[in-house]
């Protein structure tokens, strides 16, 4: 199976797509710019909404659903929000069709007009904040927890599964609060649940900062993001938090009586990530033999290959293997005995390394005489001869092990990639090689525009609790307080 996969150093992008289509995560789909995600990626897509939606819950947030459609009046509204949108938004303009009087299928009816327009949410700051208004009067109606699991619209031109789609899947959250500090400590501590979630469940390290004001969420006034390095170098915004101050409340008239009885406008963020994450996992861990999943994600964590010449022998396998399995699931760990016949032991043992099954045991009659049994970890490719009794701690603690290690390794790989700068002819030599640059900038739009056009490279983020270091800015020479993080990016 691997032979099938292009090289990631050869083709990157053909890689990636090798491994999600090869890998049985998603298809193309007959909508354009759309995309099917097939059984085993949506199983990756349910892991990371459990274990998110325990975080969010943790930290007193609910859920709730609000509707699809959003009228056009609404996005009219908040002048930003709609200018940072307007150019993806989808629009239903009818609601009827009729048999074609040629003969030719259906057409829109062209009395069915609606009144107005409604537009396929690209984001619910609008329809929830018009909702807001009704739900919220007094203080002792805030802080207002909310979050949603949706999908929404954003119209693309040029996709790519899962990281660049017209649809995707994603949670929303939408808080009110009735101070500015008590917003902003809630965009800060949801970005430390995105990145703790990164980390811990992705093994991805991340950098956590805020966006210059040129790549501000629209209608916000401050967003802080974390921002995660792929296989190739080029970065990836893996999660943001917006504090959106006061703006969506007063466009909506969203106030509330203080413990003074006076009338304020309530404070507002929102944040969210969606199934780009998905492709974060894959660019950042993957190989050339398929994927490679944290085990804290994968679908599947634990898979026993018996091997078999009669069906006599793979029932004293599976009757061998029954109280492991047991003992596994009752420690909330995923296994599954192959007892398949069609296919022989090598061809399972390459399709789940391409689906990066954490630990593959094998076991034939041999090993059932001597009390052994064949362990290989996905990360690393090692094999080894292990006692079977026992065999079920181990694989506890090696599971844990495993997911320490690719941590690591994209810890080690990120740090190796990240690299000072400090004049213009060195940023152009060094943007051409995978990873971050560190550099100093001047806080203008201006320069920050005109590298980005000379370089496609953009500032992914100003490091959080950046050290304030006096230097020049690498573009324009102008006096610079701290370094940001730019890169290349999906």
């Amino acid at each position: 199976m691997a032979k099938d996969i292009t090289s990631k150093l050869n083709d990157y992008s053909q890689w990636y797509n090798d491994l999600v289509i090869k890998g049985g995560l998603a298809d193309h789909s007959s909508v354009r710019g759309c995309m099917v995600i097939k059984p085993y990626g949506y199983a990756i897509w349910e892991n990371m909404r459990d274990a998110l939606d325990k975080a969010f819950k943790e930290t007193g947030h609910v859920n709730a659903y609000f509707p699809l459609f959003i009228p056009k009046s609404f996005l009219s509204k908040e002048a930003s929000h709609i200018e940072g949108f307007a150019k993806e938004c989808a629009v239903v303009t009818h609601y009827r069709l009729i048999n074609d009087p040629n003969g030719k299928g259906v057409i829109v009816d062209p009395e069915a007009k609606l009144e107005e327009e409604l537009i396929v949410r690209p984001t619910s700051e609008t329809i929830i904040w018009n909702t807001y208004k009704n739900w919220i009067q007094s203080y002792r109606d805030l802080p207002l927890l909310i979050n949603q699991w949706a999908n929404v619209v954003r119209w693309e031109m040029r996709t790519r599964l899962f990281l660049r789609t017209a649809e995707f899947l994603w949670q929303e959250g939408h808080t009110a609060h009735a101070t500015a500090k008590e917003a902003v400590e809630e965009t800060e501590r949801m970005l430390d649940v995105y990145a703790t979630f990164a980390e811990e469940f992705m093994a991805l390290p991340v950098i956590k900062g805020k966006k210059t004001p040129n790549e501000r969420f629209a209608g916000a006034l401050d967003t802080y993001c974390i921002e995660a390095m792929m296989g190739d170098g080029q970065a990836l915004q893996a999660g943001t938090s917006h504090f959106l101050g006061q703006n969506f409340a007063k466009a909506f008239d969203v106030q509330f009586l203080n413990k003074e009885s006076k009338l304020e406008y309530v404070w507002a963020t929102s944040w969210g990530v969606s199934t780009r994450l998905i492709g974060a996992l894959i660019m950042a861990h993957s190989d050339d033999d398929g994927l490679v999943m944290p085990p804290k994600l994968a679908p599947l964590q634990v898979v026993i290959v018996p091997i078999f010449k009669t069906e006599e022998e793979m029932n004293k396998l599976h009757e061998k293997c029954a109280p492991v399995m047991k003992e596994l699931k009752a420690k909330g760990i995923s296994v599954k005995f192959d007892t398949d016949d069609t296919k022989r032991p090598g061809f399972k043992f390459a399709e789940y390394e391409l689906k990066g099954v954490p630990v593959r045991l094998a076991m034939g009659m041999r090993d059932y005489e001597a009390g052994t049994v064949e362990v290989a970890r996905r990360d690393t490719k090692e094999k080894s001869s292990r006692q079977f009794e026992g065999i079920a701690a181990y694989i506890e603690k090696l599971l844990v092990d495993i997911q320490q290690n690719i941590y690591n390794k994209a810890l080690a790989f990120r740090d190796a990639n990240i690299r000072e700068v400090n004049n213009w002819d060195e940023f152009l030599k060094t943007i051409e090689q995978p990873g971050f640059i560190s550099a100093h900038w001047d806080g203008t739009s201006e320069t920050e525009d005109k590298i980005k056009e000379l370089t496609k490279a953009t500032i992914r983020c100003i490091p959080l609790n950046n050290p304030q270091q006096d230097g020049v800015c690498v573009f324009s020479g102008k006096p610079s307080k701290e370094r940001v993080i730019f890169a290349r990016a999906y």
